[in-house]
């Protein structure tokens, strides 16, 4: 059964810098896709980025191309979410899931077609 460990959270200041990691476990790492979300309480959750990990390709939300960056370790079997120039409204718990398929999808994140969540990591952007 696939399992997300998501770490590399905390407090930056607006314009800051983090890197969240995302280790997985529990299953073949070039069979699926991951992907990034990220959830304020009361409010849904949001994808940001998918990676297919068969060949890399990456999916990303428009509304945070520019500043974010996935990348993996396949030795590793992590995936990473580098994140510029934060701002408050990117305060959020952040969390992996594995996609259904080893492609992701071209259009959109859909929730429910990603399992296996990890417990998340907080980001709180704040001066």
């Amino acid at each position: 059964q696939a399992h997300f460990v998501e770490s590399g959270g905390g407090l930056v200041q607006p314009g800051g810098s983090l890197r969240l990691s995302c280790v997985a476990s529990g299953f073949r790492w070039g069979d699926y896709a991951i992907g990034w979300f990220r959830q304020v309480p009361g409010k849904e959750r949001e994808g940001i980025s998918c990676m297919a990990m068969y060949d890399g390709s990456i999916y990303m939300e428009d509304s945070v191309q520019d500043r974010f960056t996935m990348s993996r370790d396949n030795a590793k079997k992590t995936v990473y979410l580098q994140m510029d120039n934060l701002k408050p409204e990117d305060t959020a718990t952040y969390y992996c899931a594995k996609y259904g398929l080893h492609i992701c999808a071209g259009f959109g994140m859909v929730v429910a077609d990603y399992d296996s969540w990890g417990r998340g990591t907080q980001v709180t952007v704040s001066s």
